[in-house]
């Protein structure tokens, strides 16, 4: 029989993230499909090490490569390694250990020119080019194998954090890499830059804050790209390698919840960048949120894809929001394929503060989550309900773009989406699939004291509601997901070395304190474990400063641990993007506990995106539950599911060995309360 009955011909590779350049999550096999998903068992499983089972603390969110049978990952301890892809036999790992911080990797890049083939591996602050065949360093690019992210970087007053934990792109010869660096005052520049795959030369630089003389430079105060950083991109690009377009979202300017010293509309931070992707250079954009103060970043890479209007056949580009919303454009002009309408927005009341007067709202597509949160939309079960209307009563609530004031302002969907970075599949007839998530999330301002002089003591606790309280709390309570861990019995996990290499180094979502004084640091440490100390703030410190902090992400919860909104949490849907009308809508995960009491699934918290196939199934783990799923992409109905060792916080890859057809999910857990696991499973038809 042959292969192409079975969906099993050149299409039987995974050979990018996300799928392919098009960052569509789409497999055109269909061996596994509607009729015999259900009889799906595991095929192998491969301990990739590194996992902390104790603390709970360890990630994978790796959407592995699978090209020419042999799959390519990133361990729970974050090293790159090689499998046989139909076995889960080990070919190859690395032994990597530059000092430098900690990240949770998002997988690898792959290049070869039909000769040599190398893996692109970011590593900390470093961006590694690999032997495919033997995992090891090639000497001949960059530094002994590898380039230093934050040359060219660099500001006056920033911190030296920068990571590469999403897959860069590649077109041609050309290494196109974005970066994750901090979200405070002292973020380094954003810049987006390209490099030789053979050599590591430098290329191409775009400036997301530009210099003067540079588009959007009057979009900002005088002198902000010395001062500001941030509008990274962090989430991916997409690549259109007919056209020679890379297109490359940004995240928003640091500090994420005041702008008062970066007046403007602050191009480019928030926006869709088409550029050249031989030259860097912009070929159009558009801007998302106008100067962002709610940390709306674009969460996640571009989807490229053709749609049909009015009997034509357009090729477009979308990006997701974690607002909730879906911007579609013209791959070539920039034109929006659905009406965007710039919509009034309230003033902000903080001094200093310049809010913009307009945010630009897609009339479509349609919304793929409920858009406002008020005392009408509480829990019907929620643990004190009375309570927590009475709360929302007090709060500024109810519609997109309230500025972060005195009191608390909610947030819905939360700061992390909505959309989240493991972004959307997209089918061969152009039906978009979207996990997503509807938590409220409060916050406030409060001013951060002055000090006149320079010399003044700071304590501990000083220190520590700075720089850290904001997401572990003011009382170091954490939140009630664990997303922030709580910090009061710190003494049971960790000792005073542990704490120091995490600040020093960072871990998950937590960035490396890298601005941190030696005696700061001390302090902080001492301070958590129960002596408040003081030092004199130091001679030498000139790090980039706003005047006001928050008062954290503050997922709101009710006491039995369950958001107070009404249900769904979280959802999966599908959007026809040719119409741009929604077609099925259906929860994401389900609370075992509450479905014995008779309650119908809720949908939980979510991270990671789908698999879609043409065998008509879309395959997504994601869920707080820890299962890995297979959706009917018509209906949205589940025709399988599966128990995973851990929670699988990333996306699937679907691919075929030897006439045979595979699914592999990385099952890190980590988050959300989950234990860790670093364990990649693959299921096949028996």
């Amino acid at each position: 029989m042959s292969s192409t009955r079975f969906g099993l011909d050149d299409t039987s590779d995974w050979p990018e993230y996300n799928g392919g350049p098009n960052k569509n999550h789409f497999s055109a096999l269909k061996q596994i499909n509607t009729h015999n998903v259900a009889q799906l068992k595991v095929a192998w499983t491969y301990q990739s090490g590194g996992a902390d089972t104790v603390k709970n603390t360890t990630q994978m969110q790796c959407n592995p490569l699978i090209i020419k049978g042999v799959m390519y990952g990133v361990s729970a301890g974050s090293q790159a390694f090689a499998l046989d892809a139909a076995s889960g036999k080990e070919l190859w790992k690395t032994t990597l250990n530059d000092k430098t911080f900690s990240m949770t990797s998002r997988g690898v890049s792959y290049w070869s020119d039909g000769k040599e083939a190398r893996i692109f591996f970011g590593y900390g602050a470093f961006l590694y080019a690999l032997d495919a065949q033997t995992g090891q360093p090639i000497p001949s690019f960059g530094s002994n194998g590898k380039i230093k992210l934050i040359d060219g970087l660099k500001r006056p007053g920033a911190d030296e954090y920068v990571i590469s934990n999403t897959p860069p792109s590649i077109y041609k010869n050309i290494l196109i890499v974005g970066t994750r660096v901090s979200e405070s005052a002292t973020a380094l520049l954003g810049d987006i830059r390209a490099y030789d795959v053979r050599t590591g030369r430098k290329i191409w630089t775009f400036h997301t804050i530009p210099r003067p003389g540079e588009f959007g430079y009057k979009t900002w105060e005088k002198q902000n790209y010395k001062n500001i950083g941030g509008a990274n991109n962090w989430m991916g690009m997409a690549l259109d390698t007919e056209k020679g377009i890379v297109y490359a979202p940004t995240g928003s300017a640091a500090f994420d919840f005041y702008g008062g010293n970066r007046k403007g509309d602050n191009l480019f931070a928030n926006c869709l960048l088409a550029l050249d992707a031989n030259t860097g250079k912009r070929l159009w954009h558009f801007q998302t949120v106008h100067h962002d103060i709610w940390d709306r970043d674009i969460p996640a890479p571009p989807n490229l894809f053709t749609l049909t209007q009015n009997g034509q056949k357009i090729d477009a580009v979308s990006v997701l929001s974690k607002q909730g919303f879906m911007f579609v454009f013209d791959r070539v002009s920039g034109k929006p394929l659905f009406p965007i309408e710039e919509r009034p927005f309230p003033a902000s009341e903080i001094e200093g503060e310049k809010a913009s007067l307009t945010q630009p709202i897609p009339l479509g597509p349609e919304p793929f989550t409920r858009q406002s949160f008020t005392e009408k939309d509480v829990n019907d079960f929620a643990a004190d309900r009375d309570d927590i209307i009475a709360q929302v009563r007090q709060a500024n609530t109810g519609q997109p773009f309230i500025p972060l004031g005195n009191k608390r302002t909610l947030f819905f969907p939360g700061t992390d989406g909505g959309a989240q970075w493991g972004g959307a599949a997209v089918d061969e007839n152009s039906i978009m699939y979207i996990p997503a998530k509807e938590n409220p999330v409060y916050s406030s301002l409060v001013a951060v004291p002055k000090i006149e002089d320079k010399q003044a003591l700071k304590s501990g606790k000083q220190l520590y509601l700075t720089y850290c309280g904001a997401c572990h709390g003011e009382n170091r309570e954490g939140n009630h997901d664990g997303t922030y861990p709580g910090l009061q019995n710190i003494a049971a996990k960790y000792d005073e070395p542990g704490i120091r290499q995490i600040l020093a180094k960072g871990r998950g979502m937590m960035p490396a304190m890298s601005q941190l004084k030696e005696a700061e640091t001390k302090a902080i440490v001492a301070f958590l474990f129960g002596k408040n100390t003081s030092i004199k703030a130091p001679k030498d410190q000139k790090l980039s400063t706003v005047p006001y902090k928050h008062t954290g992400y503050n997922r709101w919860y009710d006491r039995n641990g369950y958001p107070v909104s009404q249900p769904p949490w979280g959802t999966l849907t599908a959007i026809d993007l040719n119409s741009g009308k929604r077609l099925w809508q259906v929860p994401l995960g389900e609370y075992p506990e509450l479905i014995a009491k008779g309650i119908a699934p809720t949908g939980t918290d979510n991270y990671g995106g789908p698999a879609v196939t043409a065998g008509g199934i879309l395959f997504i783990a994601a869920s707080k539950d820890e299962y890995i799923r297979a959706f009917d992409r018509e209906t949205g109905k589940i025709l399988w599911r599966a128990k995973l060792p851990a929670a699988g916080y990333a996306s699937p890859s679907v691919y075929a060995v030897n006439d045979k057809q595979y699914l592999v999910i990385a099952c890190g857990g980590g988050k959300l309360k989950t234990k860790s696991g670093d364990k990649y499973v693959a299921f096949t038809l028996p």
